[in-house]
């Protein structure tokens, strides 16, 4: 079994900057495209940003220069710089991570999400 784990969710205010954290643990071959996603209330899941194995990125219009994706692959964790916030950015925020387990190395790969983390930009 595979769990992510988000954390570094808060309160900040407009202009203000957060750190999130998402490690994946458990019974892992490989980790391939990891990737933050939000939810704010009445709304869909939208994509804020993935990043693949070897570093390749992509980004949502709207955080495109605000948000930074990166990964630490020895740790299994993804993090999302968040700079230049705006209310609009408030949201849950999830992480999924896209996986193989050692039974059946890389010919099956999963996807697991996180339990998501409260993100609140307001003054």
């Amino acid at each position: 079994q595979v769990q992510v784990v988000e954390s570094g969710g808060g309160l900040v205010q407009p202009g203000g900057s957060l750190r999130l954290s998402c490690a994946a643990s458990g019974s892992i071959f490989s980790i391939y495209t990891m990737g933050w996603y939000r939810q704010a209330p009445g709304k869909q899941r939208e994509l804020v940003a993935t990043i693949t194995n070897g570093g390749s990125t992509n980004y949502a219009d709207s955080v495109k220069g605000r948000f930074t994706i990166s990964r630490d692959n020895a740790k299994n964790t993804v993090y999302l710089q968040m700079n230049s916030l705006k209310p609009e950015d408030t949201a849950v925020y999830y992480c999924n991570a896209d996986f193989s387990v050692p039974t059946y190395g890389s010919a099956r790969v999963f996807d697991s999400w996180g339990q998501g983390t409260q993100v609140t930009v307001s003054s």
